[in-house]
């Protein structure tokens, strides 16, 4: 973890602050005058950096106050506390307006102190795995039609500040599509803040979002920024809006308006610069008609409505899901990723998904710990997809690639490469394959049409055109790729079987390099 950055010109105040902070395991630094905060900033050694920045208001050589702007442009997501007499206290509170996190009244209260920096630590770190998690999402996986038009939807919206209501049912990745929206947009430099308003009690989220004056209520002991505050100059992301309560709704309602509300026990009017993105799984509408939501606000919220399809509405995005999840689960728990078969991606295919992407994740974790041999097949899949009956599906086949255009949302990729998008045959079964079985590659001299009898001497070459004429005819724009995929396939099984599975001699029979047939088996799914 970084230091915590104490400046002070009172030496017997950073020495307690030094000794409180050590034994609670927080490393500090220590400095006497904002000059020198400011030419070890200079220095750009982003691991040597604060962590939070505790920093006195009146100081020979500089203000407290300065230092905070100057800190603040430089480093506009770290924690600020300002340190204050009791007769700075006015100027203290108008420090909130240059983004201080909090204020710490001298003299202080020693353990109060070290709980405060640690909340300035928490929220420190919060931001930093927000800003890890954008930063590390280059692309998103979902090339189902319904997601196409999701990303269309995102580019067009990349350069608004327009108001969006993202519809979905409960686990369709909601708030990373607004994260989307957020990191697309002119706001993409300022702060992505999300509260759930179905998540916190009543009686607090007046608080949550709008912050508190000092002695507001019973237990509000300083003045404590809201969300609205906290994404000045970024977007708020309100989730589940459908279970605001109604007389919150009107607070919200003059925000969306003019942009200026009251913090709880305040008189003073704060503005705050946040475009707003809702989202909710119910029926809006309906929740206008039964009188439990302003249709006034309704419509404000309502201005770009984005729907993000079930996961069941795009099933050909659950095998490359699933792969991206095991690589995650993997890397979480430290351990070599597991394979799945091709039957069990069937199976999964076919499973309905009632908690959308988040439920394919959850199952992902579970087949990580669970299943029992490195290659996950049907019958270790979990009881409640193995319960549902299984349903004849057409083969998945590779989706058409798209231009990478946006980051969006259902799934994020990390940073390490993943397995390549599940590739199977064409839906072409062999007489007596069982039914919803997963064909196996044919011959290409078998590849003809069954509506078109090929005589016996035709060879593979006039087997394949035949093959690419019914393709081309069907109106299919990926016939290039399937048929590559296919000729390798069985070329490359064809190799092994003649070398027992040695793969080097078999690369060297083919006139390949050992790389070339490594990276092939594992882009064919032919581990």
């Amino acid at each position: 973890m970084k230091p915590i950055w104490i400046v002070d010109d009172d030496q017997s105040i950073r020495f307690v602050l030094e000794k409180a902070l050590l034994r609670e395991n927080l490393p500090t630094r220590s400095f006497i005058n904002p000059q020198e905060v400011l030419a070890a900033l200079s220095d750009g050694n982003d691991e040597q950096g604060p962590q939070v920045l505790v920093s006195d208001i009146r100081m020979p050589g500089g203000s407290g106050l300065d230092l905070l702007d100057k800190v603040k442009k430089k480093l506009p997501g770290l924690p600020v506390i300002i340190m204050t007499a009791f007769s700075d206290l006015d100027s203290a509170v108008s420090a909130f307006q240059g983004g201080a996190f909090e204020y710490l009244p001298k003299p202080f209260d020693l353990p109060k102190a070290v709980e405060l920096i640690r909340r300035a630590v928490e929220e420190s770190q919060r931001e930093e795995v927000s800003e890890e998690r954008m930063a590390a999402a280059p692309e998103m996986l979902g090339q189902a039609p319904a997601m196409q038009d999701v990303f269309r939807a995102i580019g067009r919206l990349s350069q608004s500040n327009v108001t969006v209501m993202i519809t979905g049912e409960s686990g369709s990745g909601k708030e990373l599509v607004a994260r989307a929206l957020h990191k697309h947009s002119p706001r993409a430099n300022g702060p992505f803040v999300a509260i759930n308003t179905a998540a916190i009690p009543k009686d607090l989220l007046e608080s949550e979002l709008f912050g508190h004056e000092r002695g507001a209520f019973t237990g509000a002991q300083t003045m404590r920024r809201g969300r609205f505050e906290q994404a000045d100059g970024g977007t708020l992301f309100l989730d589940e809006i459908g279970d605001m309560p109604f007389d919150l709704q009107t607070r919200l309602l003059r925000v969306l308006s003019d942009g200026h509300f009251y913090r709880v026990g305040g008189h003073s009017a704060v503005k705050a610069n946040v475009r707003v993105i809702a989202a909710t799984h119910q029926n809006l509408e309906q929740r206008v008609k039964e009188g439990v939501f302003r249709e006034d606000l309704f419509h404000r919220l309502n201005v770009i409505r984005l729907r993000l399809p079930a996961l069941r509405e795009r099933r050909e995005d659950v095998p490359m899901l699933t792969r991206h999840f095991l690589v995650q689960s993997a890397k979480q728990l430290d351990v070599e990723p597991k394979r799945i078969s091709e039957a069990a991606l069937q199976r999964l295919a076919t499973f309905d998904f009632p908690g959308n992407v988040r439920q394919l994740e959850n199952v992902c974790h579970w087949l990580t710990v669970m299943a029992p041999a490195q290659v996950i097949d049907e019958k270790d899949l979990p009881p409640e997809v193995l319960a549902t009956p299984a349903l004849r599906a057409e083969p998945l086949t590779e989706p058409v690639a798209q231009p990478q255009t946006v980051v969006a949302a259902a799934a994020v990729l990390s940073a390490s490469p993943l397995p390549a998008p599940l590739t199977v045959p064409a839906p072409m079964m062999a007489s007596g394959a069982p039914s919803g079985a997963m064909p196996e590659p044919v011959p290409m001299a078998a590849l003809a049409s069954a509506d078109t009898p090929t005589p016996a001497s035709v060879g593979w070459e006039q087997g394949l055109q035949v093959e690419a004429m019914g393709l081309l005819e069907s109106g299919r724009l990926d016939v290039w790729d399937v048929l590559t995929r296919r000729f390798e396939t069985k070329l490359i099984q064809t190799a092994l079987a003649n070398t027992r599975g040695r793969r080097i001699e078999a690369a060297h029979k083919l006139g390949i390099g050992r790389n070339t047939i490594t990276r092939k088996i594992q882009e064919l799914n032919l581990e």
